[in-house]
């Protein structure tokens, strides 16, 4: 495993959880979303400086790096989605918040029936800054978040893909007031932003994460004509920055977490929710997940919720297990059997990375076998894990 120096006072803390093996994925260590097909793992990158990683772990205890795809100029693509033969991976303007101009903005498909040396299919073009996030699990349609010329902030768009060398838009939908080119106005406050984060597809609903204004679920049974069925968002001193809406179906809940963006605990505290849809045209707060408690606000960078491991086909599954990402608080597992009391049973933090504050616990993927692969979106790569209950 490669070294890493501490640069504050801790080692990595684990409860209920050990580390099995580690990559640095050939000194790209600044990694975002997992998936793990097959004893093959794809990652995305953060900087751009490669678009995604294909990892070996048949081994998991010795992960090798077989292939890394390069990254157009001035474009990253830091998200990946697997399903079948197909692999998906966005193009978006990196910098983020640079005037840069992508070299690419979209996603890209790939034949991967070959797992380590995927082949280019298709590439659907967004023009703007690109594509943010896919959401793909086979069959006929993607959703994507994506900056579009002419609106505020990303929209949301479904791209069939049946024909995959040759995919196109079928619907898009926004937040009323983005599209900025057609004449609207915006109807939030200044210091808002909404748009389209991802949504996570179950059967003819899509939940649907919409940053500063919350999350809707929309109605996609014809999706030419989408539909909304509810809307719910909460004060901004309540947090901030939806980024995933979790369903889980059995049980008609959601969970539903606010991204934090900010360091060193420089803004309101963002929230794991639970949410009752028994009704959901009026999705009903049940409970919030527990805070971590320790030094996290003085340890540096970010602290706060981010990822979810989805529950995605051909991964783990669970409808009482939910798996949190939360920066410098690690990996954070959480048992939901009494859905109004969210009680973690497990964490690990990570040793800080070499050069780093503090670790930056990025995305969360459970494969089938129950190892965990978690990512730094700094420098500290991909730990896998395993639970210790």
């Amino acid at each position: 495993m490669a070294n890493r120096n501490l640069d504050y006072n801790g080692e990595a803390e684990a409860w209920n959880i050990r580390l099995i093996g580690h990559t640095d994925l050939n000194g790209h260590g600044d990694a975002m979303q997992i998936m793990v097909k097959d004893n093959v793992m794809y990652v995305g990158h953060i900087r751009g400086n490669v678009a995604t990683s294909i990892v070996d772990v048949s081994d998991p205890t010795h992960p090798t790096v077989v292939h890394q795809l390069p990254s157009p100029a001035n474009t990253r693509s830091h998200k990946v989605q697997t399903a079948g033969d197909i692999m998906i991976i966005n193009y978006e303007a990196y910098p983020p918040r640079s005037p840069v101009t992508p070299e690419k903005a979209g996603i890209q498909l790939f034949d991967i029936s070959d797992r380590v040396h995927p082949k280019e299919l298709g590439f659907f073009e967004t023009g703007g800054r690109g594509v943010h996030r896919p959401w793909y699990i086979g069959g006929q349609y993607v959703n994507i978040s994506t900056h579009m010329e002419g609106y505020t902030h990303r929209i949301w768009m479904l791209v069939d893909v049946s024909d995959p060398m040759n995919p196109v838009e079928v619907s898009r939908w926004w937040h009323p007031g983005m599209w900025a080119a057609g004449g609207e106005e915006p109807t939030w406050p200044p210091e808002l932003r909404p748009g389209a984060h991802h949504a996570i597809i179950w059967e003819d609903r899509a939940y649907l994460s919409f940053w500063d204004a919350g999350f809707y679920i929309l109605c996609i049974a014809h999706p030419e004509e989408l539909k909304v069925i509810a809307h719910m968002s909460w004060i901004p001193e309540d947090g901030r920055h939806t980024h995933t809406v979790l369903p889980l179906p059995k049980r008609n809940l959601l969970i539903t977490t606010d991204e934090e963006t900010s360091d060193d605990c420089q803004g309101v505290t963002h929230h794991v929710r639970v949410i009752d849809v028994l009704d959901e045209r009026n999705p009903r707060i049940l409970s919030k997940f527990p805070v971590p408690e320790g030094d996290f606000c003085q340890r540096g960078h970010r602290f706060g919720p981010h990822n979810l491991h989805e529950n995605r086909p051909e991964s783990f599954i669970s409808d009482e297990m939910i798996f949190v990402t939360y920066f410098n608080a690690g990996l954070r597992v959480v048992n939901i059997r009494d859905a109004e009391h969210p009680r973690e049973v497990a964490y690990y933090i990570p040793r800080c990375p070499e050069g780093q504050k503090a670790p930056q616990t990025n995305s969360v993927f459970v494969a089938e076998n129950g190892l965990i692969y978690i990512s730094d979106r700094i420098n500290g790569g991909v730990d896998i894990l395993e639970l210790a209950l």
